[in-house]
């Protein structure tokens, strides 16, 4: 009798030490996330930089690229902000007469990351199901009127078609851009509607997503 008492002792204790683990443990993960670093974005040029000398032409996105997004997150109570990015963009930006012709810029999905891989394993198939739409495009409706580029960044406001998920939304967005001395530089950022994609946030309980965000982007373009 006492050795069943004993052993009834220790799977109860190991019962109540899983419980206690499952419980705290999403709380210790909350309480060490940092929100995420701020989005890169074009940088005034120094002033003894020799910029290039003509915008007009077919640009090219380059290495040194990066698209994703950002939204916050609540996790048990805590609000984080959360960042996923990647380095597979690619496209072209057409500069006719000082004037954005046209943008298509294309974002590799399925390899945008996070500092959490269960977080990108869910965020790829459950929420972007990356298997059937393994990309995202943005390409504006143009033409846009640009002002004289130089060092410094101007800003614009465009409007565009974003693709998320295989749904399209016509969306309107700020680009910041600069005049390098390898070509032009361009960043913005994207606000999203999930529900407009359909597109459904996480909310499992411990974890919730808010119902928006912003798709951001850094552009580095050469010829």
């Amino acid at each position: 009798m006492a050795r069943r008492r004993r052993t009834w002792w220790i799977v109860g204790g190991i019962v109540a030490l899983l419980a206690l683990g499952l419980g705290i443990g999403p709380l210790l993960y909350a309480a060490t996330q940092e929100d995420a670093a701020a989005a890169p974005t074009v940088q005034a040029q120094p002033s003894d930089v020799e910029l290039v000398s003509d915008t007009d032409g077919t640009w090219t996105v380059t290495p040194g690229s990066s698209a994703g997004y950002r939204v916050d997150e609540v996790l048990n109570g805590a609000d984080v902000t959360v960042a996923g990015t990647t380095d597979q963009v690619t496209g072209q930006v057409v500069i006719d007469g000082g004037d954005l012709g046209s943008a298509e810029v294309t974002v590799d999905v399925a390899s945008v990351s996070t500092d959490s891989g269960r977080r990108d394993d869910y965020f790829r198939g459950n929420v972007m199901d990356v298997g059937t739409h393994p990309t995202a495009t943005f390409t504006i409706r143009g033409p846009v009127d640009l002002p004289e580029l130089s060092g410094a960044p101007v800003t614009v406001p465009v409007t565009g078609d974003l693709t998320l998920r295989g749904t399209t939304r016509q969306v309107q967005a700020e680009i910041s851009v600069v005049r390098t001395a390898e070509g032009v530089d361009v960043s913005g950022a994207v606000p999203v509607v999930f529900a407009d994609f359909g597109i459904t946030p996480p909310n499992l309980g411990f974890v919730r997503v808010e119902d928006r965000g912003q798709v951001e982007f850094l552009l580095r373009l050469t010829m």
